[in-house]
C-alpha cells in the first residue's frame, strides 16, 4: 500500500484546514487507517484511526471535538478536517494504514501500522 499526504499549511488559530491521504495498492479497503503526528522536538503521536470499513473512529484526546476523520473507500483517500485548530497542533502530520480485521480493535499504537506516507507540515499561528 502506497500513501500520499496533502492539504498541510499554515493557518491561523482558530481557523481550519483538511488534510487528505490518498492510497493505492491492493486491497485498500481491508485496511484501517490513522493520522499520526510530530511536533519539532517531541516524539510521534496518534491523532485519530478510523476501521477499514468507517464505521468505527478513535481520537486522541487532545483532538477530540474538533477533528473529524473520515474515509471514501470508493476514492481510496481517508481525510482528516481539522477545525479550531491550535499552535499546538502544529506538526508534521502522517497518514497510516494497517490491515485490520472487520471486527478487530483499532490501535492508537504508531508500531501497529504497517504503512507510512510522507508527512504533511502544519503550522498554526497565534
Amino acid at each position: 500500500v502506497q500513501l500520499q499526504a496533502s492539504g498541510g499549511g499554515w493557518v491561523q488559530a482558530g481557523g481550519s484546514l483538511r488534510l487528505s491521504c490518498a492510497a493505492s495498492g491492493r486491497t485498500r479497503s481491508n485496511y484501517d487507517m490513522g493520522w499520526f503526528r510530530q511536533a519539532p522536538g517531541k516524539e510521534r503521536e496518534f491523532v485519530a484511526a478510523i476501521k477499514r470499513g468507517g464505521s468505527g473512529t478513535n481520537y486522541a484526546d487532545s483532538v477530540k471535538g474538533r477533528f473529524t476523520i473520515s474515509r471514501d473507500n470508493a476514492k481510496n483517500t481517508v481525510d482528516l478536517q481539522m477545525n479550531s485548530l491550535k499552535p499546538e497542533d502544529t506538526a508534521v502530520y502522517y497518514c497510516a494504514a494497517r490491515y485490520g480485521s472487520e471486527f478487530g480493535p483499532l490501535y492508537r499504537d504508531y508500531d501497529r501500522y504497517s504503512y507510512f506516507g510522507q508527512g504533511t507540515h502544519v503550522t498554526v499561528s497565534s
